[in-house]
């Protein structure tokens, strides 16, 4: 049951990805040129993992001939490794009980539509043969479709919890895409997002809205209950309530956009009654073909 999930929440980020152009993650490279969409397995350089082979020309150096593989032939082979300084897309999908939330404008939960455009962005990145994993998961970045089926499967069995990631260590040139609500108190998102960033990471925050959140569309007498805990409050005329709830609500987003400021990341605002592909087309663009880090945060 669980495979059959996944299986469908890949083919549905493959058609919805497939409208796209292949994803071009920049990565960041210290005295190094900026190369997009050929780096990784697509070139040779410092590292340990094998690449291939290719015959011995003018200014190879003695240590770098492969003796075992060039004794099978007439021919001096130099062995290349496959160029480590490529980027790696780390993905972060909220698990919080308030991601669970949907309201009757919206024919999708936010979670369901955050795991959706986290594995759209993912085929997207793998078409570009960039590495892709799941921050704080136990999974080793990959760029192949494999690698995309197992994303789907954490994704689907992803356990809700309250918990921000803290402190995750990342190697170099690295982008952190992170969807999410990000209600939390904006003292937890400061440390959250801050403990990432300290190692010079790339990252964008896209907070995950249902239109009734924004817009309390509600009236009369109704019952709000906590998702995440056993508060309730009883309105007896919700409507009176909706210019102070959406000044309040406006001012948690201000917030999270400058933290996201703050530590140079972008900031983006996706609600679950717009098409998927509105995000989309400005993630690929932001984190494709702008020097995002190097310009400041962005809010689109």
């Amino acid at each position: 049951m669980q495979d059959r999930a996944a299986l469908a929440l890949n083919d549905r980020a493959e058609n919805l990805s497939g409208a796209l152009p292949a994803l071009l993650v920049e990565a960041q490279r210290i005295a190094a040129t900026v190369i997009i969409g050929v780096h990784g397995r697509k070139r040779s350089g410092p590292g340990e993992t094998f690449w291939q082979y290719r015959p011995y020309s003018f200014g190879d150096t003695v240590q770098q001939i492969d003796w075992h593989r060039s004794a099978r032939s007439d021919r001096v082979f130099i062995r290349e490794n496959e160029w480590e300084a490529a980027n790696t897309l780390w993905l972060w999908v909220s698990p919080s009980l308030t991601m669970n939330f949907q309201s009757h404008l919206a024919n999708v939960t936010k979670v369901d539509r955050a795991k959706l455009l986290a594995l759209a962005i993912a085929s997207l990145a793998v078409r570009a043969n960039e590495r892709v994993s799941l921050l704080g998961a136990d999974m080793l970045p990959a760029h192949s479709r494999p690698a995309l089926l197992r994303l789907a499967q954490m994704l689907i069995a992803q356990p809700s919890s309250q918990t921000l990631p803290h402190s995750v260590k990342l190697p170099k040139f690295s982008t952190v895409l992170m969807f999410g609500d990000f209600l939390e108190r904006p003292q937890e998102i400061a440390r959250s997002l801050s403990s990432i960033a300290a190692h010079g990471v790339a990252g964008h925050v896209v907070q995950v809205s249902d239109p009734a959140e924004e817009t309390l569309p509600y009236s009369g007498r109704v019952q709000f209950e906590e998702m995440a805990g056993p508060l309730q409050y009883v309105a007896g005329k919700t409507e009176s309530l909706r210019e102070a709830y959406q000044a309040k609500f406006q001012e948690q987003r201000a917030q999270v956009r400058d933290i996201a400021r703050r530590i140079g990341w972008s900031f983006a605002v996706h609600r679950t009654d717009e098409a998927p592909l509105k995000i989309l087309h400005a993630l690929h663009g932001l984190i494709g073909g702008e020097k995002s880090r190097a310009n400041g945060a962005r809010t689109f």
